[in-house]
This record gives structure tokens, C-alpha cells and sequence, in this order.
């Protein structure tokens, strides 16, 4: 009996912490007027993975705490009451979901399904601890055995979760991705030309047009996340002051820059950042008269893999 009342007061203890810090920790009543601003706030789409490799970043500590502070739950919980682990994880989501809803009704925080993905590894990864060495009477060697268990299911956390991120890769040319017209920028024998009195030698590709004709780009971005297209333009000091550049996207123009853009100082910083964040399926670039694009590059979330 005296056991059963010592665990019953550590996980009191331990979940009055646990509770401290959800709703009162870091300052949360100082911040409730910014959180009252906000408006309720659910996070309900995972945006990052669990546990990357560790890292001297207060990220990384966030996430680690995250799982690290539920594992306790995974044995306190079935040593008050044996319970298969269907049942204990089930009631430990339908808990951790209500006080993650809870936090953005009271203004105390905000409700993330990341936390709750993490919380819910941690309560696992302590059943396993448990399942190992509190079912029976705990010896050393159990307790070496739990801790091996523990530390060696954070790093499948962390390997898992290396596998999923996926990270800004380095800038590539435009023309690495694929054309869905025969229209193909100059990527050899590049002619180098004067822009404001700067000589510009493009290093792997050139977009360009003569004239009052117009030529047309088109690329298959279908399947590629977060993109950023890079842009360098102007139009060469020997040629007429005269040019447009259109981006086209499928729901129609992103952006388009003409001569008056280019007169006006400071107003495009060079190379220009065209983002496209959401899910497009084909970029169109249309040149008009004699303005020039040259070294275009882009970067995308990619797996380490790819």
C-alpha cells in the first residue's frame, strides 16, 4: 500500500507540473493579451516532424522536451492501474486533446497537433519502459534495460524523423526542371551584355527576346513543394528601353515587371524572389520586347534523399 500511495503522489506531483507548464509556463499570463489578439488559434496540419538529430538550437530542445516530459505518463499511468495498451493511449489522446484545446480557449496557448504527436510518442515510448521493467519486481539490470529502450526509441524518433523532413535544397537552374513546350532558354555560348553600365555575363542560362515579339516559357512544377524562383533582369543599355516579363501560374498572373519598374531605383532588388508556396501545377514565363532574364535558378523543400 505504502508503494501505491507513493506512485499515486509522484504522478499527482508530476501532472500538476506537467499542467503548470502548459497553461502557465513561460510566461504564458504575461502573453494572454497577444493570444486574446490572436483569436483561437488550431494548428490542426502537422507543419514539422517530432525529433531531428540534435542540434544547439532552443528548437530542438522544445521538441525533445515535448516527448521527453510524457514519457513518465507511459509508466506512472499503468503502475496506478494496469491497462493494456489500446486502452492507455486511447485515453491518453482523448486527455491530451482536450487540454490542447483547452489552451487556446482559455488564451494560454495555442492548439498544435505537433505537440500532440509528440506528447503521444513519449507516453508510448514510457509504456515500452514500463512493458520492460516495472511489470515485475525492478532490478538494475531492468532499469538498464528501460533506459537502453528509451534512449534507443528517441533515436528511431530521430531517424524517422530525419527520413520525413524535408529541408530548402540549394538553388538549381530553371532549366533543371522539366519543359512542357520545346522552347528552351540559351544555356551555351551565353553572350554577355551592359546593364546600367555593369557588364553581365550570365554563368547557365539566358531568357530573352528581340523586339516586339514575345517568347514563351512553360514548366511542369506540378509535385514540388515551396518553391522560390531567383530572377535577375533588366534590359542592355544598347538595346530600345523597352521589355515586359509576365509569370504565369494556374490561377493566372503571379507577377508582372515592365520598363517603368526597371527606371525606378531601388525598387527591385536583384536576384528578385518570386515564391510559390501553394500547389501549382505548371509556371509560365513570357518575355516581351528587350528585356533579359539570365542566371534564373530556384530552390524546393526536398527530402535529404532526393
Amino acid at each position: 500500500m505504502k508503494k501505491q500511495h507513493l506512485i499515486t503522489t509522484i504522478t499527482i506531483m508530476y501532472t500538476a507540473l506537467t499542467l503548470y507548464f502548459m497553461f502557465l509556463g513561460f510566461n504564458r499570463l504575461e502573453h494572454r493579451s497577444d493570444y486574446m489578439d490572436a483569436g483561437y488559434e488550431f494548428l490542426i496540419i502537422p507543419s514539422n516532424v517530432p525529433l531531428n538529430f540534435p542540434s544547439f538550437r532552443f528548437s530542438w530542445l522544445y521538441n525533445f522536451g515535448n516527448i521527453a516530459a510524457f514519457i513518465p505518463f507511459g509508466i506512472l499511468f499503468p503502475l496506478l492501474k494496469q491497462v493494456n495498451f489500446g486502452k492507455f493511449i486511447g485515453w491518453f489522446i482523448i486527455v491530451i486533446l482536450g487540454l490542447e484545446i483547452l489552451q487556446p480557449l482559455t488564451y494560454l496557448g495555442t492548439f498544435d497537433a505537433d505537440d500532440i504527436i509528440s506528447n503521444t510518442i513519449g507516453a508510448i515510448i514510457g509504456y515500452v519502459v514500463y512493458k520492460i521493467g516495472f511489470t515485475s519486481k525492478l532490478t538494475f539490470m531492468k532499469l538498464i534495460a528501460s533506459c537502453s529502450a528509451a534512449i534507443l526509441l528517441l533515436v528511431c524518433v530521430m531517424c524517422v524523423s530525419e527520413i520525413l523532413d524535408m529541408r530548402v535544397s540549394s538553388k538549381q537552374p530553371l532549366q533543371h526542371i522539366e519543359e512542357t513546350k520545346e522552347k528552351k532558354p540559351l544555356t551555351k555560348d551565353i553572350p554577355h551584355f551592359t546593364i546600367a553600365g555593369d557588364t553581365i555575363e550570365p554563368q547557365f542560362n539566358l531568357y530573352s527576346t528581340e523586339g516586339n515579339t514575345s517568347q514563351t516559357y512553360t514548366y511542369n512544377v506540378e509535385g514540388k513543394e515551396e518553391l522560390i524562383f531567383y530572377l535577375n533582369l533588366g534590359i542592355p543599355d544598347t538595346e530600345e528601353f523597352k521589355g515586359k516579363v509576365t509569370i504565369y501560374t494556374d490561377d493566372g498572373v503571379r507577377i508582372q515587371i515592365d520598363e517603368e519598374y526597371l527606371t525606378e531605383p531601388g525598387t527591385l532588388e536583384m536576384p528578385l524572389e518570386i515564391p510559390l508556396f501553394y500547389e501549382t501545377k505548371e509556371m509560365t514565363l513570357v518575355i516581351t520586347g528587350n528585356i533579359k532574364l539570365w542566371d534564373v535558378d530556384f530552390t524546393e523543400l526536398k527530402h535529404w534523399w532526393e
